[in-house]
């Protein structure tokens, strides 16, 4: 994360995001990215601790709420705090999953695996579409659901995973019919972006395998996500509804065969 996307506008917009999965990765990175551009970002996340503890590091225009994005009652609760709060809302980021890929083999699935990641992962952006949605109406909001490329492409033994991703992208056009005109939807697919901890990335840097690979020259970075999702949240993306954008170096157009 730079120290650009960290320095808020003193001012602000006056709009409202809620961003779930926002104490680390990829979520955190768009709600620092909102937070620069004037947004009040309403971080939430089942981890307590880091989730209050980045809220603070973000400063005055963030504010985190614990939520299980699978149980109804906390959403439910926690739009709720947020209208509480705020009065209003704005914008959508539905981000929270369960993103290890790896599962088991198939013939080893566990059920209560597989349920619960289809649960987070696909369950908790209705649920939370369902309960934003009269909120979003009222000033013409926005959502974007973060889906993957591996909806579209897979390694062994991502079932669960793949399934549930897939699922989103099906979600977002059906929510996009459903919502508009009043509210916009699309999804952003990441591929691989190195969304870890600072501390992580410098004991354990990527090869230059790693980032020639990609027809840009590198992998991508939380930035390049959030960037797209400022977009998508913006007036200036005002025709655009019921889309996926791949943001993922160009790895899904290149052909990869095994030497």
């Amino acid at each position: 994360m730079t120290d650009m996307i960290l320095e808020a506008h003193a001012a602000g917009n006056g709009r409202v995001a809620l961003v779930t999965g926002a104490a680390r990765g990829i979520g955190l990175g768009i709600a620092a990215w909102l937070v620069s551009e004037g947004w009040q970002v309403v971080l939430t996340d089942i981890d307590r601790v880091r989730g209050s503890k980045v809220a603070k590091v973000l400063g005055e225009n963030a504010w985190f709420v614990a939520m299980d994005v699978a149980l109804e009652s906390d959403v439910i609760q926690c739009v709720a705090q947020v209208l509480g709060q705020f009065g209003r809302l704005d914008a959508l980021v539905s981000n929270a999953a369960i993103a290890d890929p790896h599962n088991m083999t198939l013939e080893s699935l566990d059920l209560e695996h597989w349920n619960r990641v289809l649960a987070v992962n696909l369950t908790g952006p209705m649920l939370l579409a369902k309960h934003c949605a009269p909120y979003l109406r009222a000033h013409c909001g926005a959502i974007v659901n973060l889906a993957s490329t591996r909806a579209r492409q897979s390694e062994p033994d991502t079932e669960a995973y793949v399934a549930s991703k897939g699922g989103l992208l099906a979600l977002t056009h059906a929510l996009a019919i459903s919502l508009g005109p009043e509210i916009r939807v699309n999804a952003v697919s990441p591929g691989w972006i190195d969304a870890r901890d600072p501390s992580v990335r410098r004991a354990q840097p990527l090869t230059d395998a790693d980032h020639t690979q990609h027809p840009t020259g590198r992998v991508g970075t939380v930035e390049d996500v959030a960037s797209m999702v400022a977009w998508l949240l913006s007036r200036n993306a005002g025709f655009v509804t019921g889309q996926e954008f791949v943001v993922d170096g160009g790895m899904s157009k290149k052909m990869v065969y095994e030497a």
